[in-house]
This record gives structure tokens, C-alpha cells and sequence, in this order.
């Protein structure tokens, strides 16, 4: 089961997610953050603080929001990821070109300058 809510500040899209993605759901995942997305948004936040499980799936459904993103300027960005998720983006190099940051707050400030 996964759960999304969205709020929007000005230009920045931000997408809480709660539950768990997998094979069964990254796609519907993926199509929930593709609708959310306004054109106007510069941004998009996704906080993960609670989510308890991501797979494979689930973390190709984050590069394709990503890559979908890529020609805003701010793109996509991460935070509230637990320490096994936060594992899982390092041990899968995806830390490496998508920002994660501890906090909503912190995400929104790398945005912002």
C-alpha cells in the first residue's frame, strides 16, 4: 500500500509519500507523481520519511520522474529517506546524481539558492 499527498509552494511541488513502492505499485507510483507535476513547477520534493520499503522497481520509477524532470531548473529532489532506503539509493549510485537531503526544509533551501 502507498499513499501520496501533494502541496505546492509557489513553484515547487511537494510529494509526501507513505507505505511501501514495489513491482506492484512503482508504475502507478510513477504515473501519481507524473500527473501531480504542473507545468509551472520548477521542482518537484519528494519526501520519503514514511516510506518503509522501496525495491527496484520503485527506485526506476524515481529516475523516470527524474529524467522527466530533467529540463527544470531544480529537477527532482529527495529527502526524510531512512537509513535503509538512504542505503539502497548509495549502494544503487542513484546519491550520486539525484540530491537527498535530511529535511523538507533543507531540500527546499537547496532550491532556493
Amino acid at each position: 500500500m502507498m499513499e501520496l499527498t501533494t502541496e505546492r509552494h509557489e513553484d515547487v511541488l511537494s510529494v509526501g509519500v507513505a507505505g511501501r513502492i514495489d513491482g506492484s505499485n512503482a508504475p502507478a507510483f510513477a504515473e501519481a507523481l507524473r500527473d501531480a507535476v504542473a507545468p509551472t513547477d520548477r521542482a518537484v520534493i519528494v519526501n520519503f520519511r514514511e516510506l518503509a520499503y522501496i525495491n527496484s522497481a520503485g527506485l526506476d520509477a524515481v529516475v523516470v520522474t527524474a529524467k522527466s524532470l530533467g529540463d527544470r531548473d531544480g529537477g527532482l529532489v529527495l529527502c526524510g529517506l531512512s537509513e535503509p532506503i538512504r542505503t539502497l539509493f548509495r549502494i544503487s549510485g542513484l546519491d550520486k546524481f539525484l540530491p537527498i537531503h535530511e529535511s523538507e526544509a533543507e531540500a527546499r533551501a537547496s532550491l532556493d539558492g
